[in-house]
Parts: C-alpha cells; structure tokens; sequence
C-alpha cells in the first residue's frame, strides 16, 4: 500500500499523481473529501467497482455516488435541466450529494433502480485536484467501519484495511455526511441532513417522516 502525505491547502501534484496512476491502473484508494474520508476507485473500471462492494459488503443493488471534478462534466452522466444547474452553481463545490435523472453514459452498477445516480463535487483541494488529473470520475463511499462509526484517522484505515492500494493522508478529518437532494424534479427534495447548509437551498421541500 502507498500512503502519501499531502498537504490538504497546498497539495503536491508530483504526491497526489502518484495516486491518480494507482486509480488509474484500477487500483482502490481512499482520500480525504469535505466531509469522510472516501473510498473509491475509477467508476468506469467493473472489476474495481466490484472490489468496493465486495470490500463494503453491499447489495449491487444499492448504487454507489460518484465525484465529478465540476459541473460541465456532471452533464455528461445526468440529465440536468436548467432549475438543477443553477442550484448545483449555487451550492458547489459543497458538502452535498445530487440526486440526478441517469443519463445514457452513466455506468450500470451506477445507476439506481429508479434510474438516478448520486454525484458529489466535493470542496476540498486536494480531491479537486485528484479527480482533475483523471479521465473518468471516482466512486465515493465511507470507509468499511463498524456501525455508527466513521474512521477519521488515515493512520486508522491503512492499519484496518491493508488490502488498499493507496491513502492520501490529510490528517484528522471530524467525519460528517453529506446533505443529500434530490434535484430530479423542478422541486428540490431533502432526502438527508447533513454536512452542506440548508439555508442555502431556500426552495428545498423538506418531507415530514
């Protein structure tokens, strides 16, 4: 396993390269976002999308969110009507998970039954810089922990999961998820509380339980 030190405001290209060739060779890695520390590998790759479901233990069933590196690219993989586009410009990059319409590119294993995938373009650096050195985007899941529990210590996973091909090693990260919308109609929807404000979202339909 490969775990690179980076500085999470000043990141080293040379050092985050060295990660984006293990992805790109179809390797897992784990990295540091916004909000957890991810998982994940080059979306486009099957026997390595195969290996994070394998190493979370989750149904195919239940597809995975994937990072995009900015907007224009999100288009690529959903369908983004103008209502959806002018909120994402507003809230991200940013602590959120988008629940789009799947467009035609869009992988199968990521795409829902109801024919949707997540997508995050997370605020932090470093993981801006990782996905824009590659060529597709990247899965993101949590690290495989115990229930209820989020590891924020890298020096934590590479001891728990030495099976991983490489970490990007930022430091503590005070895990929290992120706020998950849906954005597939007009009307945005809460699907989940989380990291990313609401009140940035003055329009957002929040459902009684």
């Amino acid at each position: 396993m490969l775990r690179i030190c980076v500085d999470e405001q000043w990141p080293n290209a040379r050092q985050v390269e060295r990660i984006a060739d293990i992805i790109r060779q179809g390797g897992l890695v784990v990295y540091p976002t916004d909000t957890i520390y991810g998982l994940g590998c080059d979306m486009m790759q099957k026997k390595s999308v195969e290996r994070v479901y394998q190493m979370k233990g989750k149904n195919r069933k239940h597809p995975l969110s994937f990072i995009c590196p900015d907007l224009k690219n999100i288009a690529k993989y959903a369908v983004v009507s103008n209502v959806a586009y002018r909120l994402m410009k507003r809230i991200l990059p940013g602590a959120y998970t988008i629940i789009l319409p799947a467009s035609r590119e869009a992988p199968r294993l990521m795409i829902s039954k109801s024919a949707t995938v997540g997508i995050r373009v997370p605020a932090h650096p470093v993981t801006q810089m990782l996905v824009g050195m590659l060529d597709n985007p990247i899965i993101t899941t949590s690290v495989p922990s115990p229930e209820d529990v989020q590891f924020s210590d890298p020096q934590e996973i590479a001891r728990r999961l030495p099976f991983l091909d490489g970490i990007i090693d930022c430091g503590l990260i005070a895990p929290e998820p992120s706020t998950i919308i849906d954005l597939t109609t007009d009307t945005p929807k809460l699907i989940r509380q989380g990291k990313g404000p609401l009140d940035a979202i003055p329009e957002l339909i929040i459902e009684d339980d």
